[in-house]
């Protein structure tokens, strides 16, 4: 929509002309909550127009990985070493015009890979198939952003990403908002705030057409992360970031490059010959923060040889949905042996929070 992006422009111009002070912090908010609030209306009118149909991918495996990055970066070649299924491969642009799913077994984890078409800038807008990419991103565990050594630059795509309201390596911010009938907004914080101002949530809220509100702040927040709250459709998603093609330049020029991706944890591969991609699915499984459960029939002894692989912060309701699908709606109690529990044998519910090397005792209703 041309008339909603000159306009997007046109603000950010005005934002970038304007010296941040105390006293233009007011305005520089509400013209930001501006630029979100027409992205999104840019976004979905762009969406409406069109009938091509978005890529359907069933998950399968402990989680999903997605290989996130632009055309022809080796995206195809490294699903191959990952998982060994064979990816179309071409040394031209578009090559992977639909999203190939592979499976990656590593720690005994089953790690779904997709392999999907490449963004380009202006993928958040609909090029290059870019808004039913970002609709699968938004589906992920987990992003493997990919760049090559030629063009060792995420910025573009962690741009489109954040133009689809996809936060990488980021926290949800704690913040609840409460309508109210009437008596204004009232902000309240159990933290310091440091980088946004009463008045200036005020001002944003305005925006968002929000005049009578509580709203509780447990997180420091910035301005863009108060209005991804309001926004309310943000996906945060671990990332991982993987440098290919390194066989090409020298060891000297790959450490260059590292040390201008920091802080980002970079993985240096080869995708061609293999090299450092043992390393990488190392790092993958590390960034999942899987944790090993182990399931104890109840009056029998644990199976301590074959673990159940679950999420981190994974509940007793997570694992009797991975074990079978009646299992939630049957549960009576679980019992819970390791770290997680404050004596051997607690006895727990669905909502209990396991840790890493936890020994599990289901009971169930008679069915």
């Amino acid at each position: 929509m041309p008339g909603l992006e000159d306009h997007i422009r046109e603000i950010e111009e005005e934002i970038r002309r304007t010296a941040y002070n105390k006293n233009t912090s007011r305005h520089i908010g509400g013209l930001k909550a501006k630029i979100a609030r027409l992205r999104e209306k840019a976004l979905a009118g762009s969406g409406a127009k069109g009938s091509a149909e978005g890529f359907s991918v069933r998950k399968t495996g402990h989680a999903t990985l997605g290989l996130v990055g632009f055309p022809s970066v080796g995206k195809s070649t490294l699903l191959n070493r990952l998982t060994g299924i064979d990816s179309k491969i071409g040394a031209y642009d578009f090559t992977t015009l639909d999203v190939v799913p592979g499976l990656m077994r590593f720690g005994g984890a089953e790690i779904q890979v997709l392999d999907m078409p490449g963004l380009i800038e202006g993928a958040a807008r609909g090029r290059g198939r870019g808004r039913q990419v970002l609709a699968v991103v938004r589906a992920l565990d987990m992003a493997l952003i990919m760049l090559d050594v030629i063009f060792p630059d995420p910025r573009v795509l962690i741009n489109e990403l954040a133009t689809a309201g996809i936060r990488v390596n980021t926290r949800p911010p704690d913040v609840k908002i409460v309508k109210k009938e009437k008596g204004g907004i009232d902000v309240t914080s159990t933290v310091k705030l440091t980088k946004i101002d009463p008045d200036v949530i005020k001002t944003i809220m305005k925006e968002y057409k929000l005049s009578n509100a509580h709203v509780l702040l447990r997180t420091n927040v910035d301005e863009d992360e108060f209005i991804d709250v309001l926004a309310g459709n943000r996906i945060y998603i671990r990332g991982i970031l993987a440098l290919n093609k390194i066989d090409l330049v020298s060891k000297e020029d790959v450490r260059a490059i590292g040390k201008k991706l920091a802080p980002w944890k970079v993985f240096n591969i080869s995708a061609g010959t293999g090299e450092g991609v043992e390393e990488l699915k190392q790092g993958v499984f590390d960034a999942m923060e899987f944790m090993r459960i182990f399931l104890k029939p109840p009056g029998k002894k644990a199976d301590l040889v074959e673990p159940l692989i679950v999420k981190g912060g994974s509940t007793i309701e997570h694992v009797c949905n991975a074990v079978h699908r009646d299992w939630a709606a049957r549960f009576r109690f679980a019992q819970v042996w390791g770290r997680s529990a404050d004596h051997p044998g607690q006895r727990v519910g669905l909502e209990h929070h396991l840790s890493e090397g936890d020994i599990i005792s289901v009971h169930l209703r008679m069915v």
